[in-house]
């Protein structure tokens, strides 16, 4: 966003709307004097105009009507709020040819619905559930938000968060013990996708690139979902002087009655729950603070009892019947904190400040025994015993025993740089320093 200053100016802002009260980005705000401005994506506008003398105000969009508007002489010092509403503009217009070409899509970005991913339904709610589904894009497991794309390995996937690179668990295993994605789809703005191709920028993991954008909130709100898996509530807020922002995410989720339905009889406990807030503080025009902080209590708890599974013919039908004596205890957290400093050097220079850590806690306990036996079963029609095992025909026990954990430490510190050559051109820069801590 544009503008000038003088020695004796006011302020004018506001929100453009639409006859539907849906903002609309890329207005053009100007007055006399070729001062002007744009609206963000939230339809949101800031302008610095002379103060002591009477301004006109002229919005212009490609697709609505102009709008003029007469503003008296403001103070020094003034803030003027204006949320002007603009038509659209319908003109009739002679045939129009319609030819291909090759151009090809930039940066190779697959753009995703924030509404598609709130809505899909999955095991696990979220973008990955989506990404599933895109080509080149494979998962060996429904109840996991771990994805491989084009024969690539697991771990060889960028996630950014508002610029800012998140870090999946290390997960011992996946599956049903597996928690909740970190991109909380409530706070989502926007999502891209990119299966390969993708620019320097993002660094070398090879497969594939996420890059999540979360709101930046202009108004008061409130969202709350409810379900038999569990709830999620996101609160975002605006203070009066606009310039702190802020959206928070609190999700619950529990996958019992889920994973119930199977022919393990057991006491199962898989719950989830994760926190997550997005700030941001504009101390001046050219220089604002965000920040980025995740945290993420996982608890899986399973003991099972008994196992029957049936298999063979009609005329040979043979059960394996398991009995089970012990339990698996597993703990997975997270905690996730980042800063991100923005300073508009100057109109053609912008720096960028990121500095992030990420620590990772998990446990995994169990010991379990299994004893089996493999065998006939009743078919007799109206014998008390039917369906059970009678015969056996082998016996046997398995012990299963982890003692596992992980601690794990990743703390960042990087400088990206933006340089305007020209209004077509654009140079890009950075450095990073990553350091590692596992054990």
């Amino acid at each position: 966003m544009s503008g000038a200053l003088f020695a004796q100016n006011a302020t004018i802002k506001g929100v453009i709307l639409d006859e539907n009260n849906v903002p609309i980005s890329a207005v053009n705000v100007s007055i006399a004097g070729g001062l002007g401005t744009q609206t963000n994506f939230d339809g949101y506008y800031l302008l610095e105009v002379p103060s002591g003398q009477e301004i006109t105000i002229t919005f212009s969009h490609v697709s609505h009507k102009n709008a003029v508007v007469t503003i008296p002489a403001l103070s020094p010092n003034e803030d003027f709020e204006l949320n002007p509403v603009l038509k659209v503009d319908i003109e009739q217009i002679a045939t129009v040819v319609v030819s291909a070409n090759q151009r090809k899509r930039v940066q190779g970005l697959t753009t995703i619905s924030p509404e598609a991913i709130r809505k899909i339904p999955g095991a696990n709610a979220g973008v990955e559930n989506l990404l599933k589904s895109l080509p080149g894009v494979i998962s060996n497991n429904e109840l996991s938000t771990q994805y491989a794309v084009r024969g690539g390995n697991y771990d060889e996937n960028l996630v950014y968060v508002n610029e800012i690179e998140v870090y999946r668990p290390f997960l011992i295993r996946s599956g049903q013990q597996e928690g909740l994605s970190f991109v909380n789809s409530d706070m989502t703005r926007s999502v891209d996708f990119s299966a390969g191709g993708f620019q320097a920028k993002y660094g070398d993991k090879l497969s594939s690139v996420l890059d999540i954008e979360y709101r930046r909130p202009v108004s008061f709100g409130a969202t709350a979902d409810l379900s038999l898996l569990g709830a999620s509530v996101s609160v975002e807020g605006i203070s009066k002087d606009e310039r702190l922002r802020g959206i928070v995410g609190l999700r619950y989720r529990d996958n019992s009655l889920f994973v119930d339905a199977k022919q393990t009889e057991t006491n199962f406990r898989p719950r989830f729950a994760d926190a997550q807030t997005y700030l941001t503080y504009k101390f001046s025009n050219k220089f604002e603070l965000g920040f980025l902080g995740n945290i993420a209590i996982n608890q899986y708890d399973y003991e099972p009892l008994t196992r029957q599974t049936n298999f063979g013919t009609l005329a040979d039908p043979i059960a394996l019947l398991v009995f089970y004596e012990g339990q698996e205890e597993d703990r997975y957290n997270t905690y996730f904190g980042a800063l991100k400093g923005t300073y508009a050097v100057s109109d053609t220079y912008t720096a960028k400040f990121i500095a992030s850590a990420y620590q990772t806690t998990e446990q995994e306990y169990f010991d379990i025994l299994a004893q089996y036996r493999l065998g006939e079963v009743n078919t007799n029609i109206g014998d008390d015993n039917l369906g059970e095992v009678e015969f056996s025909e082998g016996i046997g026990s398995q012990l299963t025993h982890a003692r596992n954990d992980l601690d794990a430490l990743i703390m960042n510190v990087q400088h990206k740089g933006i340089i305007s050559v020209d209004d077509e051109s654009t140079v890009e820069y950075g450095i990073k320093y990553t350091r590692e801590d596992i054990r």
